[in-house]
Protein backbone atom coordinates (compact mmCIF):
# COMPACT_ATOMS: atom_id res chain seq x y z
CA UNK A 1 0.00 0.00 0.00
CA UNK A 2 2.68 2.77 1.11
CA UNK A 3 4.31 1.64 -2.60
CA UNK A 4 0.97 2.79 -4.40
CA UNK A 5 0.66 5.95 -2.79
CA UNK A 6 4.38 6.86 -3.37
CA UNK A 7 3.69 6.05 -6.80
CA UNK A 8 0.52 7.99 -7.18
CA UNK A 9 2.42 10.83 -5.14
CA UNK A 10 5.01 11.25 -7.47
CA UNK A 11 3.22 11.21 -10.43
CA UNK A 12 0.84 13.77 -9.23
CA UNK A 13 2.61 15.78 -7.21
CA UNK A 14 4.11 18.18 -10.20
CA UNK A 15 0.39 18.12 -11.93
CA UNK A 16 -1.24 19.37 -8.80
CA UNK A 17 1.79 21.87 -8.06
CA UNK A 18 1.14 23.69 -11.66
CA UNK A 19 3.69 26.02 -13.07
CA UNK A 20 5.24 28.00 -10.71
CA UNK A 21 7.48 30.43 -11.64
CA UNK A 22 11.15 30.78 -9.52
CA UNK A 23 11.85 34.44 -8.08
CA UNK A 24 15.21 35.67 -8.04
CA UNK A 25 16.21 38.80 -6.46
CA UNK A 26 18.26 41.36 -8.42
CA UNK A 27 20.72 42.88 -5.18
CA UNK A 28 22.43 46.22 -5.92
CA UNK A 29 24.97 47.16 -3.14
CA UNK A 30 26.77 50.93 -2.72
CA UNK A 31 28.87 52.09 -0.32
CA UNK A 32 27.10 53.55 2.65
CA UNK A 33 26.06 57.68 1.91
CA UNK A 34 27.69 58.45 5.45
CA UNK A 35 29.58 56.34 7.79
CA UNK A 36 27.96 55.54 11.63
CA UNK A 37 30.42 55.74 14.05
CA UNK A 38 31.28 54.10 17.18
CA UNK A 39 28.99 56.20 19.50
CA UNK A 40 25.81 55.66 17.58
CA UNK A 41 26.67 51.61 17.05
CA UNK A 42 26.97 51.78 20.99
CA UNK A 43 23.87 53.56 21.86
CA UNK A 44 21.68 51.13 19.08
CA UNK A 45 22.89 48.43 20.32
CA UNK A 46 22.43 49.02 23.97
CA UNK A 47 19.13 50.05 23.03
CA UNK A 48 18.74 46.86 20.95
CA UNK A 49 19.76 44.49 24.14
CA UNK A 50 17.40 46.47 26.52
CA UNK A 51 14.14 45.94 24.05
CA UNK A 52 14.89 41.95 23.62
CA UNK A 53 16.55 41.92 27.46
CA UNK A 54 14.48 44.35 29.23
CA UNK A 55 11.24 42.46 29.28
CA UNK A 56 12.69 39.30 30.54
CA UNK A 57 15.05 40.61 33.27
CA UNK A 58 11.43 42.40 34.23
CA UNK A 59 9.69 39.08 34.64
CA UNK A 60 12.55 36.78 36.51
CA UNK A 61 13.47 40.26 38.84
CA UNK A 62 9.40 39.89 39.70
CA UNK A 63 8.52 36.03 39.18
CA UNK A 64 8.51 35.48 43.04
CA UNK A 65 5.36 38.00 43.36
CA UNK A 66 4.06 36.17 40.06
CA UNK A 67 3.96 33.44 42.31
CA UNK A 68 2.01 34.90 45.02
CA UNK A 69 -1.52 34.10 44.48
CA UNK A 70 -4.16 36.99 45.80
Amino acid sequence: MPMLLRTIARRAGPFLRGNTMTQSANLYTKPAKEKIGPVETSVALGFFSLAILGPSGWILAHLEDYKKKE
